[in-house]
C-alpha cells in the first residue's frame, strides 16, 4: 500500500512538474511573439549598467519588459528609487513579485502585466529597456510623446537609432554594450 501511494505521489508530482514547464514554455513563447523574448541579465552586469547613473533618491524607476523584474529590484534597493515593472508575461512578472518580496523590494515597486505600448511612461525619471531592435523603433513615437524632459533611458543590447543625438554615454560590454539617452 505504501509502495502505492509512494508511486501516485511522484507520478502527481511529476504531472505538476510537467504542466508547469509546459505553461512556463509557452509563456515564454508568447512573450517572444510580442517581440520581447525572456533574457535574463546577471547580477554583474546589472551592477555595472546601473554604476554609470547618478540615481536620485525616490525617483521613479520604470522597466518594460521586465521578466523576473531583477534590474529593477536591484535598483531600488541600491539605489531608493520606486519602480514600476511592466511585463505582458503574467507568469515571469508573477515571480518578480514573489522574487521582490524575498528581497523586501515590493513596497517600492508597482508590478503590471500588460502590453508596453498601454503603459504610461509621464512619470518616470529613469526607463530601463532591454528590447529588441524593431521594437524599440516601435516606441520611439512613445518616448518622444510621453517622456518628460531629462529622463534617463538606458537602452542595454541595442541602440536607439532615432535617439542617437540624445546619447550621452555608450558602454561597450560582453556580450552586449548598453546605451544611454537624456531626452
Amino acid at each position: 500500500m505504501i509502495n502505492l501511494i509512494l508511486y501516485l505521489l511522484v507520478v502527481f508530482l511529476l504531472l505538476f512538474f510537467l504542466i508547469f514547464m509546459s505553461v512556463y514554455g509557452l509563456s515564454l513563447i508568447f512573450s517572444s511573439l510580442m517581440g520581447s523574448p525572456y533574457v535574463p541579465t546577471r547580477n554583474k552586469i546589472i551592477l555595472d549598467i546601473l554604476k554609470e547613473i547618478k540615481f536620485q533618491k525616490g525617483k521613479l524607476f520604470v522597466e518594460l519588459g521586465s521578466g523576473d523584474a531583477r534590474i529593477i529590484r536591484l535598483a531600488v534597493k541600491k539605489y531608493h528609487l520606486k519602480g514600476l515593472a511592466v511585463d505582458i508575461n503574467g507568469l515571469i512578472n508573477l515571480w518578480g513579485k514573489i522574487l521582490s518580496k524575498f528581497d523586501k523590494t515590493d513596497k517600492n515597486i508597482i508590478f503590471k502585466t500588460e502590453n508596453i505600448f498601454n503603459t504610461n511612461l509621464t512619470k518616470a525619471d529613469y526607463l530601463y529597456l532591454f528590447l529588441m531592435p524593431d521594437l524599440l523603433k516601435k516606441l520611439v513615437p512613445k518616448f518622444n510623446h510621453e517622456l518628460k524632459r531629462g529622463t534617463i533611458v538606458i537602452s542595454h543590447g541595442f541602440p536607439i537609432n532615432e535617439f542617437k543625438n540624445r546619447l550621452i554615454k555608450r558602454v561597450d560590454r560582453k556580450p552586449f554594450p548598453t546605451y544611454y539617452y537624456k531626452k
